[in-house]
């Protein structure tokens, strides 16, 4: 967390700016980490506000409909704790958010694993499924319809036109929500040429599994028909259930092409989409990793319950009611 929230003190930024960090409890070990760059960073404006009131289901959107009105400046960017940005990262978004007609910038990211296998299968999904998705959505859709958490950067004045955080306080993904939006009102949604980074914890097999399925309940809520099309993308098991069904000289032939084109394509989207040569030393688990996808797919089309920051939430046409 110190290196993630540190990364956004230290932006070689031309003009003034602000950070604006919450936390919903004072007694929040954040708190020490704040504080630590607060005393390291005397020259930069930081500030730590502790939101005690919840607005909704969702308590980060609660606390950002707290922070909004005490944010100094018009542009408001909004990222969350666990996110690494280069020193040139606020420079660039500001200036690709000034673009005519731009009313939300968002960021690619990737994923530096924890220790163990589940960590580094977490990473290699977000890698080579996930960021690949999106990319996709945006080229089919002809421009992006939504934001990623990684990064959201936009204008007071169109935050205030669709209601502000507060009429997205009940939703799970605040992030597609907000980008939906934002494109709503007319205006773009775009990709920065900025690469993030993310750091994954050091998950068990039940810690993975529980996040990858909250991650395929969110999809399935928020896209339902893009959710189902998943289907046909899975590569490797598709080629793999044609080889045991009709085994023969096609099926292998077959296979061997569509492990050398996901292996390709992995690998294209690690180093040329994301920038992250050290990802290319786990492409080998590749394959458990889709088929394990395949698994979590099909939980995702059933059930409504989650588990989110520790609570237990059923999703209702995309918005989180407590259990």
């Amino acid at each position: 967390m110190y290196a993630a929230l540190r990364s956004h003190c230290a932006q070689d930024y031309p003009a003034e700016y602000e950070i604006v960090f919450s936390v919903n409890d004072a007694r929040d070990p954040a708190v020490q980490v704040v504080n630590k760059l607060i005393a390291e960073f005397p020259d930069r404006k930081i500030r730590l506000v502790v939101c005690e009131r919840r607005l909704g289901a969702n308590g980060k959107i609660s606390s950002l409909a707290q922070l909004a009105p005490l944010a100094k400046h018009d542009i408001l960017l909004v990222n969350d704790s666990d996110i690494l940005v280069a020193p040139d990262y606020l420079r660039t978004v500001m200036t690709e958010l000034s673009r005519t007609g731009l009313g939300l910038v968002t960021c690619l990211y990737r994923g530096i694993p924890g220790a163990g296998l589940w960590s580094k299968l977490e990473a290699l999904g977000i890698s080579t499924d996930f960021m690949p998705g999106v990319v996709a959505a945006q080229q089919i859709e002809r421009g992006m319809r939504f934001g990623l958490g990684s990064t959201l950067a936009f204008r007071r004045g169109d935050l205030e036109k669709i209601g502000g955080f507060a009429a997205i306080t009940d939703y799970l993904a605040d992030d597609y929500e907000l980008g939906r939006r934002i494109a709503q009102l007319g205006s773009r949604v775009e990709l920065s040429s900025q690469v993030v980074a993310t750091h994954l914890p050091a998950y068990d097999f039940r810690g993975f599994f529980s996040h990858q399925l909250r991650w395929a309940r969110t999809v399935r809520a928020s896209r339902p028909g893009g959710y189902f099309g998943l289907l046909l993308t899975f590569t490797l098991p598709w080629a793999l259930a044609v080889l045991l069904i009709c085994p023969g000289i096609t099926a292998t032939f077959l296979f061997a092409v569509a492990v050398i084109a996901r292996f390709v394509m992995a690998g294209a989207s690690t180093t040329i989409l994301l920038g992250d040569r050290k990802a290319l030393r786990w492409l080998w688990l590749l394959p458990v990793r889709d088929l394990l996808a395949v698994v979590i797919w099909f939980a995702g089309c059933f059930g409504r319950q989650i588990i989110w920051r520790g609570e237990r939430f059923t999703l209702e046409r995309g918005k989180l009611i407590p259990s």
